[in-house]
Parts: structure tokens; sequence; C-alpha cells
């Protein structure tokens, strides 16, 4: 017994000198296979973030911003670029880094999620961490097109591993800076409505995402900015694009309209809204249910618990932009990653999930942005790939949500909603 006590504190040495040296090999690797893509010029770089960027350049840096109509882009994103002329780096490499930074966030966040989930090691939140830094779309999206995707999901990311620490207004200010960054983090916020009526977010944390979005406007206005402009940002981009899919994997791969489109894609969004309220309807019912119907032997477990929280982010994240029109191929950019760490936590039910999310993702990026790079597949099928994975993911939500508390799923783990230690990689 004196031999074994003895031996612990080495064995746990061994192994944060372990773990450390395994982060920083797998950190070093994902460095240098972006490094080789740096030198890539996508569409989108040539097209937008290049021209946007010589733009602020050429007006000193931040002071361009007075005047932010040479972008579609809300301002924080452009406040970043604005940095980044400051750099004594060329335009390519330094919009490419500001991207690959929020993939290691991404990471960080996957990392603390996974933990919660499945606290008695940390060798599978570590896995999950590597996984979500070398799958191919978020590897694609930093360091080859230099797209943000990254930035406005690492905020969501981390807004979601605050609402399982039961930080509600700091979950809520994650989420306001994610929808700053992009419009597409309201993709998760379906999930948040749901979150609220079961009583798991006060309403008035809701306030935190108006605030947080507004607050990110105020140095803009400082330099002149109109703010009828910064306000109505996203309204001009919904307005850009009339095709019914642009590459995306979504039921519209299924839609063939001839001429104009109009008509359908406003059809589409009712349908989209209709469907997305009678899931969320069916989800806090089946919590609500769930709850009242728990034993008295079991008055501690809640109706809402981590595994189902994740489920139901995961869910929100494939469907919406499943079921919209005029989605792009980049815009199931957080499921590829909730579908990870969902895979993690439920590994028998949720292991192939993504693995068809990302041929289905991957595939439509190479269709919109690789010349003379053959796509594996057509559209179509990649669309069936995503209606696979979103089947799979609404199947295992609801059996979830039917059961009447959530028994461990990992051999030893405790019932969700509990406090759990801060993780870290040493």
């Amino acid at each position: 017994m004196l031999a074994t006590t003895a031996e612990e504190p080495r064995r746990r040495t061994g192994d944060a000198l372990t773990m450390t040296l395994a982060a920083y090999t797998t950190l070093v690797v994902a460095l240098s296979v972006r490094v080789l893509l740096l030198p890539g010029q996508s569409q989108d770089y040539v097209t937008f973030l290049e021209p946007w960027y010589w733009h602020i350049a050429s007006y000193g840096g931040f002071p361009a911003l007075a005047d932010p109509g040479f972008s579609d882009y809300n301002v924080p994103y452009l406040y970043l670029l604005a940095a980044l002329t400051y750099l004594p780096l060329s335009s390519l490499p330094a919009i490419k880094w500001l991207s690959i930074l929020f993939d290691l966030a991404l990471a960080y966040y996957t990392f603390r999620i996974v933990f919660l989930l499945r606290p008695p090691s940390r060798w599978v939140a570590f896995g999950a961490a590597a996984v979500v830094l070398f799958l191919p779309t978020v590897v694609t999206n930093s360091a080859w097109w230099g797209q943000c995707d990254g930035i406005y999901t690492a905020f969501l990311v981390g807004g979601i591993h605050h609402v399982l620490r039961r930080r509600p207004w700091w979950a809520c200010s994650f989420f306001g800076i994610a929808l700053a960054f992009k419009f597409q983090a309201v993709f998760i916020f379906p999930f948040l409505l749901v979150l609220v009526l079961v009583k798991r977010v006060p309403w008035r944390c809701l306030l935190a995402i108006p605030a947080a979005y507004l607050a990110l406007d105020v140095p803009a206005l400082g330099l002149g900015a109109d703010p009828g402009r910064l306000l109505t940002v996203y309204a001009r981009q919904t307005d850009t694009y009339h095709y019914l899919t642009v590459n995306a994997p979504s039921v519209y791969q299924f839609v063939s309209v001839p001429g104009d489109t109009d008509g359908v894609r406003g059809a589409g969004v009712l349908v989209a809204g209709a469907l997305v309220c009678l899931l969320i309807a069916l989800a806090v019912w089946s919590l609500r249910r769930g709850r009242r119907g728990v034993p008295e032997a079991r008055p501690a477990v809640p109706g809402l618990t981590d595994t189902r929280i994740v489920l139901l982010a995961t869910c929100s994240a494939v469907v919406v932009p499943f079921v919209l029109p005029s989605m792009h191929e980049r815009y199931f950019y957080t499921a590829e990653v909730l579908t990870v760490i969902a895979a993690f936590r439920l590994p028998r039910q949720l292991w192939y999930v993504p693995v068809l999310v990302q041929l289905a993702s991957f595939g439509s990026y190479l269709y919109c942005n690789s010349p003379g790079i053959a796509p594996y597949l057509s559209m179509p099928a990649h669309g069936a790939l995503m209606l696979l994975a979103l089947i799979a993911m609404l199947r295992t939500a609801v059996h979830e949500l039917r059961r009447g508390y959530d028994a461990p799923s990992v051999p030893g783990q405790a019932v969700a909603d509990r406090t759990t230690a801060e993780p870290t990689l040493t």
C-alpha cells in the first residue's frame, strides 16, 4: 500500500509529461501542415480578402473603417484586418495566420468540452481536440482559403462550454461576439432558444447578445462609420445571392427550378422556419415531460443534461443550414466541429457522423474553390451524405430525450450537469 502511494506522484508526473509532449507534437504537425498550404491563393482571397486588406492599408489602417462599405463583412473582422496592416507581414500569410490562430482556440474549447463530458480521461479530450485540428475542412478553411469561419465558430463552441459550466451570461456574450463576426452564428440560436424555454438560460441573459454585438460596433462608430450601415450589414448580405444553393450539401441539391428562384427561396425560408420551430417545440416538450417523469429516487437529475445540450447544439448546427436556401459550402463549419464533439461523447452511436459530414462538406469545398482537383462525388451525393448525418443526429437526440434520465453512457461517468474541475493539458 505504501509503495503504491509513493508511486502515484511519479505516475502522474509521467502522464503529465507524456500529455505535454503529445500536445506539442500535435501542435507542430498541425502548424506544419498549414504552412504547406500558405502559398496558395484562393478565389476568395483574390476577389475579396486581398482587396479589403490593401484598401485598409492604403487609408492608414484603422481610419479606413470610417467607411466600411468596401467590404460586406461586419466590422469586428475588419478590425483584425486593420491590425494586421501594422505588422511587417504581407497580406497573404497575415490573413491566413489570423485564421490559424483561431483553429487553435477551436481545438482548445473542444478539449474543455469533451473533458467535461468524459472527465475520467484527458486523453479522450485530447483526441477530440486533435481530430478537430486536423479536420480537412478546418485545415482548408484557414490555411488554404484564409477564411474566418473558425473565428465565429470558436466563440460558439466557447459559448457552449460556458453553458455546460452554468455561466449563462458568459455563454450569451460569446454567442453575441460570434454573431458580430458572422451572421451564420444564428444557426445555433434555435438551440439557445431551447435553453431559454427550459430555463437553463434566463431570459435576461439574452441581453448579452445584442450588447456584445453593439459593443463591437463602438470603435467603428468612434471612427465615423455610419450607424445605419453597421446595423444593416447582414440584411445586405442576405440579398447578395439568389441561388437555391451555393455549392452547399443541402436539401436544395435535390431541387431544380428553372428561371427566377426568388419565390422558391421565400417559400424555403418559411418552410425552414416552420420546421425549426416544430423541432424546438418537440425538444422543449420532451425535456419538460422527461423532467416530470424523473423518479423521486433521482431528484437531482434535470431534464437538460450535458449530453443533451451537446446533441441539441449539434442538431441545430446541422439542420438549419441543411433546410435554408442560398447556403454556401462553408456554412456547415460549426456542424463539422460539433459532430466530432458529439461523437466523442457517444462514440457507439455517432462515430460515423463526423465522417459523413466531412465527406459532404470537403467535397463541396473541392467544387467551389479547387480548380484542377476533381470532386469525388456529385453535389446531390454530397447532399445525400449530409442528409444521412442529419437523420443520425436527430435519431440519437430523440433517443436521448426520451430517456427518463441521463444514465451514464461511458463507464464510470457521473450523471451529467455536475461541477467538474477545469481541465488542463498538463
